[in-house]
């Protein structure tokens, strides 16, 4: 016999057929279970979508430690693989896709689903206190004779002889809720996609500035922001100076310029020294 075969002998039986467990697992069960219910309220009660998930991620692995502490190896690493790497990431991927943010409408579309959803929990309840009849009232067999022919073969017995029905129930649900993340992800246009050009037609027909606003200052002897720029024409333009100082009354008069804005006008150099006081002190501003 080889190293390997003879491991599992080896291994004590954490329920033996009296049904009596081990130290080390209730130590280990005893440390699961509170983070389990936590992160499953958690999973109830959490506001955002993704901190729901990860809730979920950590009871996932939380019940495989317990599954391969009770001797089920193989349902232990398909709790991992399948529930927690596939399932979860494909959840994951759908909130990606649809957005954190998206809320449900309040108004009911389909007329009586909260009673179908009141129906639906109930009838889970019923099933979930079924499985714990069954599992704590009849005596336990123990690992050792459920594993007989090894546990992924008790699993495949279990699954697809006793259990093929459910089996056939969960695997038509997991294959509508992919068509439903389809479904969310890839809605109808209600109109066609618009390209560059028709953007940029759609900005020349509505007459909006096609090019930047003008900078303020007049013909940059004047950098602050609350002094209009001048148009070919020696008009201010307002819209040159921020929105912001414009609702706060805080942009400059125009016409304290005035007297530059003849000179270069009449064909004379704006940096020319003025010719009067009054505009020499203008300039000094």
């Amino acid at each position: 016999m080889s190293a390997l075969a003879a491991v599992p002998a080896a291994l004590p039986a954490t329920l033996a057929s009296t049904g009596q467990t081990s130290g080390g697992e209730e130590a280990l069960f005893w440390i699961l279970a509170p983070i389990m219910v936590i992160a499953a309220l958690g999973l109830l009660f959490a506001r955002k979508s993704v901190h729901a998930a990860l809730c979920l991620v950590v009871v996932m692995i939380s019940l495989a430690f317990i599954y391969v502490a009770q001797g089920a190896v193989f349902l232990g690493v398909v709790q991992v693989v399948v529930y927690t790497g596939a399932i979860m990431m494909l959840f994951l991927f759908v909130l990606m896709l649809v957005g954190v943010d998206s809320a449900d409408s309040l108004v009911e579309t389909i007329r009586g689903q909260r009673w179908i959803g009141w129906l639906a929990g109930l009838g889970l309840v019923a099933v979930v206190v079924g499985v714990i009849g069954t599992a704590v009232y009849p005596n336990p067999v123990g690992v050792e004779e459920a594993n007989e022919a090894s546990n992924p073969v008790g699993i495949a017995h279990a699954i697809f002889a006793d259990h093929v029905f459910a089996m056939e129930v969960v695997g038509s649900l997991l294959v509508t809720a992919a068509l439903g993340a389809l479904v969310l992800t890839h809605r109808r246009r209600l109109t066609t996609k618009r390209d560059q050009k028709q953007l940029a037609d759609l900005r020349v027909a509505g007459g909006h500035h096609l090019a930047p606003l003008p900078a303020p200052g007049v013909y940059a002897r004047h950098n602050a922001m609350d002094v209009p720029a001048l148009d070919p024409f020696g008009n201010p333009i307002e819209s040159s100076v921020p929105r912001v100082l414009r609702v706060r009354g805080q942009e400059a008069d125009a016409s304290e310029y005035a007297a530059r804005i003849d000179r270069v006008l009449a064909g004379r150099s704006a940096t020319e020294p003025p010719a009067g006081p009054d505009v020499e002190g203008e300039d000094d501003k």
